[in-house]
């Protein structure tokens, strides 16, 4: 079971701004896609199960998420190299940013402590913030189930 995370953000708040290495080693900010939605969703590792089902539903309803003038963005901590080799693998139409410092994650309260098997230790919440146009939060969500995310991001646009 998931561990509840408890976040410091929340709708109406001003998105934190960044500037992140993507796949293909340029870089993006937030503020570059000012006057689009912004899709930020964060996972915790590139190419593993979960991961790849949530970005794979992004991929497959890309095409009317832009229509809905939505920009989609996927963090997580993996260095560039990774996130191309994920982006590769399974064709994904929308860049990926490398969080390797845990500015971004840190920034939006999405790093903290998880727990598998047992185990516990520190990584990626798998949270989404829809950002306006504006720059504020729109929604947040703040527990995601992989595959049908893409569908409920969708509908609140």
């Amino acid at each position: 079971m998931a561990k509840e995370i408890r976040l410091k953000l929340k709708p109406g708040d001003v998105a934190p701004e960044f500037v992140a290495t993507t796949n293909g080693g340029g870089s993006l900010s937030l503020a570059e896609c000012r006057g689009s939605h912004v899709v930020l969703y964060f996972y915790p590792k590139d190419d593993t199960p979960g991961c790849t089902k949530e970005a794979c539903a992004f991929r497959d309803r890309f095409a009317e998420l832009q229509q809905r003038g939505a920009v989609v963005l996927g963090v997580s901590t993996d260095p560039a190299k990774s996130h191309e080799k994920f982006v590769q693998k399974f064709k994904l139409p929308f860049a990926l940013l490398a969080d390797e410092d845990k500015q971004i994650v840190q920034a939006y309260g999405v790093w903290g402590e998880k727990s598998f098997m047992g185990r516990k230790y520190f990584g990626t919440h798998r949270v989404t913030f829809l950002i306006g146009p504006d720059g504020k939060i729109k929604r947040i969500w703040p527990q995601v189930k992989p595959d049908e995310h893409a569908a409920e991001v969708l509908a609140a646009l």
